[in-house]
């Protein structure tokens, strides 16, 4: 039971009520006790998908949290809220719609590396306390801008959005046209977009400052990861089919394996002799593979991620299977 359970996480449940889920299930099913931990933070009133890793699977929780994430969200226009989502206090107004056409062209300007700052509502540290918290306590909050970058930004037709476990009826009315202009404009109350971002990009900042950019307010009504890093919808599964598969001991059939997560990095069979110095943590040299990142596998066993540099291998995170 080493890998990635991968969930759909639906609207309610903070990540790390997910991982106290996936343990109830596995304490549920007989499963021997283990280490679980998530790849990637998704906020109460966000779905979609959640890399949960499981046994030597948690020693790559942080490659996944940097790795790039893949959003569908929509912002309605019109009033910003205190939390930049559906959550908060209406806190400015607009009685501005965008035109269509001023959205679309509006993107490029935050497609590519931008600064944003992040929301007052985040889990940011300011002065060694969560900045949400000192944000409901009534206190000021002043985060620094930061960089982050939008690989890729566009509109998402309403048929082209995945189908998230709650809440079908609210993406069929996303990215619609509400109301015409005097002059036959289309103009909109909300959009829906899709977004692929660098590690640290928060999406509600991203609607925050595109609805700025349009001269209107705006906050996220909508918002579901379609993508973390490798794993995708087509292989998560919601918390009912967890529980489902944890009673029947059948997790094992749903479990992806550890090197799942590194299916960016190309694998180095090693010998058995290799395999046991590199899991002693000892430096291997003569190795004539392309530089960089590495996963040293004996007999399709993951034995370590490593890195080759001028012929010397070195154990970058070892695993114990």
């Amino acid at each position: 039971m080493h890998g990635w359970l991968i969930i759909d996480k639906p609207l309610g449940p903070g990540s790390t009520d997910i991982v106290s889920a996936v343990k109830r299930a596995l304490r549920a099913g007989g499963y021997t006790k283990m280490k679980v931990g998530h790849g990637g933070t998704l906020d109460p009133l966000a779905s979609g998908v959640l890399p949960v890793a499981l046994g030597e699977a948690t020693k790559l929780s942080g490659r996944m949290l940097d790795a790039d994430k893949v959003y569908d969200f929509t912002i309605r226009f019109g009033e910003e809220t205190s939390t930049l989502d559906a959550e908060g206090e209406v806190v400015a107004t607009s009685d501005v719609r965008p035109a269509l056409a001023d959205v679309e062209a509006v993107l490029s300007r935050f497609t590519g590396p931008i600064e944003q700052v992040p929301p007052i509502y985040s889990a940011l540290k300011v002065g060694g306390k969560r900045a949400y918290d000192l944000a409901r306590a009534g206190e000021e909050v002043t985060l620094a801008a930061r960089q982050v970058t939008i690989h890729s930004l566009s509109i998402l037709p309403p048929t082209a959005s995945p189908e998230p476990v709650e809440g079908r009826n609210q993406l069929e009315r996303a990215s619609t046209g509400s109301a015409l202009a005097g002059e036959g404009e289309l103009r909109v109350d909300e959009i829906t977009l899709t977004a692929r971002v660098s590690k640290g990009t928060y999406i509600r900042s991203l609607a925050r400052d595109i609805a700025y950019a349009l001269d209107t307010v705006g906050h996220v009504t909508m918002l579901r990861r379609t993508k973390a890093g490798p794993f995708t919808l087509e292989s998560a599964i919601s918390l009912d089919k967890l529980g489902e598969a944890a009673k029947a001991r059948e997790l094992e059939h749903i479990l992806l394996p550890l090197a799942a997560g590194l299916d960016d990095i190309p694998a180095l069979p090693v010998t058995p002799d290799q395999a046991g110095a590199l899991r002693q943590g000892r430096k291997l040299i003569g190795f004539a593979a392309k530089p960089g990142l590495h996963l040293a596998i004996e007999n399709h066993v993951p034995v370590a991620l490593v890195e080759l540099c001028e012929e010397e291998l070195r154990v970058v995170r070892g695993f114990n299977l």
